[in-house]
């Protein structure tokens, strides 16, 4: 039996990347004093400012930021496999990428993935986000090696498609994560219905560290991260949005399990119509 304890790092991230840096460190920690050899973080770990005004004179090229020597360091210090659910990177005077950065317990780079898709939606009230406007979306599918699985990348607003997922499940991917940063209106209806909707579509664990709560520039996010694992079942949960951290262990023969009670990934068929 191959198993692995995984911890989710759940977050308030604000203004200040040095303190958001600060306070990953200590979550992160916290997890792998829990026993955990996984730990993810959220999407946008070390910055949430949603004022493009505000957010580019901070934000750095990746070769520049400083967080990640301290987050190398960190992953080979505990002996941990860590993925940065995402930082966002100045690829252009106005332009930026949403990375996922997965470390190695030697402390390397061993993998990133860029959010695929632009969160561009109009959720009434005034809650309107255009994340094309100043990212630049990925192009790429990211299946990467961690002690005792494969693991798949995703990031927040990848959850609505299936497809994604699908892909990275038929690639071998065990493990799937989706950090995230949920605005509370989609958060409240669809959270947790999506996170277990693509762990059964792939008979694969879903981790999806997240955001929480009211963060210093007004945004307003879900929190509740969850393990959902292959049959669909809620592993572990956080029932609120205030930081903390969540550990489980995962049996990955379960995976194996699931998708030979029912081989859906194998069932591909090219149809015709519109």
């Amino acid at each position: 039996m191959t198993k692995l304890i995984a911890g989710l790092v759940q977050m308030r991230s604000g203004t200040d990347p040095a303190r958001n840096l600060s306070d990953a460190c200590d979550l992160i920690r916290e997890a792998a004093g829990q026993g955990a050899t996984f730990i993810a973080t959220p999407e946008t770990t070390h910055l949430v400012q949603k004022d493009a005004e505000a957010i580019f004179p901070i934000l750095k090229a990746q070769d520049e930021d400083p967080a990640l020597p301290v987050f190398s360091d960190l992953a080979k210090e505990l002996g941990i496999d860590l993925l940065i659910g995402s930082m966002a990177f100045r690829i252009g005077d106005r332009k930026a990428v949403n990375r996922s950065l997965l470390f190695g317990r030697d402390g390397s780079l061993a993998a990133h993935y860029d959010k695929a898709h632009m969160f561009d939606v109009g959720l009434g009230a005034g809650e309107t986000y255009s994340e094309s406007t100043h990212y630049q979306a990925g192009e790429r599918l990211v299946v990467a090696d961690i002690v005792d699985a494969k693991l798949g990348l995703s990031i927040c607003y990848d959850l609505r498609f299936a497809y994604l997922y699908r892909r990275l499940a038929q690639a071998g991917a065990q493990i799937i994560t989706a950090p995230s940063a949920f605005t509370v209106p989609t958060g409240r209806a669809h959270w947790e219905v999506l996170i277990r909707a693509r762990a059964i579509e792939t008979g694969a664990y879903i981790l999806a560290p997240a955001q929480g709560g009211l963060h210093e520039d007004g945004r307003k996010t879900w929190g509740h991260s969850m393990i959902v694992g292959p049959w669909g079942e809620i592993v572990a949960a956080l029932d609120h949005n205030d930081p903390g951290i969540l550990t489980a262990s995962l049996n990955l023969d379960k995976v194996a399990e699931a998708r030979r009670r029912i081989p859906a990934l194998t069932h591909d068929r090219e149809l015709v119509g519109p």
